[in-house]
């Protein structure tokens, strides 16, 4: 990308929950912006959205609408970006997309920038942000991966509801409030009641016995670490938490590693913060990890039940560094 000193950038989705934590992402990292330009669907129109205290309009997003664009910035859904990040190369424009649409695509780099930034320099127009799971587990697992490799990645999920988007938010907080008023609970994002409950995660379970999003932790693991013979074995589960996902990590090493080993790797990993005291039972946490930037990792334990085993429990905000700061992160090192 030729260099300047500021940017065109547009936003494909700009009014979802994603889009909206772009441009809170921008501002606060003040990226160098020349011109902004916020897409969304049809329905959207019309609207504005406030970024550096400058109201912005909403326009339709098309095929033609990345003319002059440096910078695409999409979380429109997988099927948006199969449709329109093309025509936003075409133009021009270097595409960052949050969907699962190029993740796999070996001509597309998946990237999370504190693991694998060389990868950035190979794009082809398009670079994948990974799933939120699959960056939050990354981000505690690959300082340990780099002193000590891994053999198996055991991972047990907890996700909050705002991964399925606002509605599922608003589903959880309905639900709980009929639930404490003795009124019967409607279900209309989840196929099971949320309040009070847990569940297998709500993807599409394959013949495998697999859902999609555990699928995708162990395909965009190996494809980020660079190592197919990595094993991972995921569980993943929708937990009644509004925000940030929660993620129990046991992994089998080549190697034996102390917990003080594995403690200042972590403490070195540039995007990782330990909360880790035992004598308080204090660890991460959802409600103390939402609206930062860092991922949170505690728990930090050898494995009682195999040689090499080291445990590990990590939170983080999935909207942020599973979502838009991982994007923005991405586009600061193309530029």
């Amino acid at each position: 990308m030729q260099k300047k000193s500021k940017y065109n950038v547009a936003i494909a989705g700009a009014t979802g929950a994603v889009g909206q934590e772009f441009l809170r992402v921008l501002e606060k990292r003040n990226f160098p912006i020349a011109e902004l330009r916020l897409l969304a669907s049809s329905r959207s129109t019309g609207k504005k959205m406030k970024f550096k205290g400058k109201e912005y309009p909403v326009t339709e997003l098309k095929a033609d609408s990345f003319k002059g664009i440096d910078i695409a910035l999409f979380s429109a859904g997988g099927s948006r970006s199969k449709e329109f990040a093309p025509a936003a190369v075409k133009a021009g424009a270097v595409v960052v997309d949050n969907s699962s649409a190029f993740r796999m695509d070996p001509t597309v780099p998946l990237v999370v920038p504190e693991i694998n930034p060389e990868d950035i320099k190979k794009h082809k127009g398009i670079i994948a942000n990974p799933n939120c799971t699959t960056i939050i587990a990354g981000m505690a697992v690959w300082p340990i991966h780099k002193i000590a490799k891994v053999k198996r990645m055991v991972v047990a999920t907890y996700q909050a509801v705002s991964g399925a988007g606002a509605k599922a938010m608003e589903e959880l907080e309905t639900q709980t409030k009929d639930v404490l008023s003795g009124k019967p609970v409607k279900k209309n994002v989840f196929k099971h009641q949320i309040a009070f409950n847990l569940f297998s995660h709500d993807s599409l379970v394959g013949p495998e016995g697999y859902s999609e999003e555990e699928i995708k932790v162990v395909r965009e693991t190996r494809k980020i670490f660079h190592d197919d013979a990595i094993l991972v074995s995921p569980t993943a589960v929708r937990v009644p938490v509004f925000r940030a996902h929660a993620e129990a990590i046991h992994l089998e090493l080549e190697r034996d590693i102390s917990v003080a080993e594995a403690k200042k790797a972590l403490q070195e990993m540039p995007g990782v913060k330990i909360v880790d005291q035992p004598e308080k039972n204090h660890f991460p946490m959802p409600i103390e990890v939402s609206g930062h930037d860092e991922v949170f990792v505690g728990r930090i334990r050898k494995d009682l039940g195999i040689n090499n085993g080291l445990n590990l429990f990590v939170c983080g905000d999935q909207i942020l560094k599973g979502a838009a700061l991982n994007a923005v992160q991405i586009a600061e090192k193309l530029i």
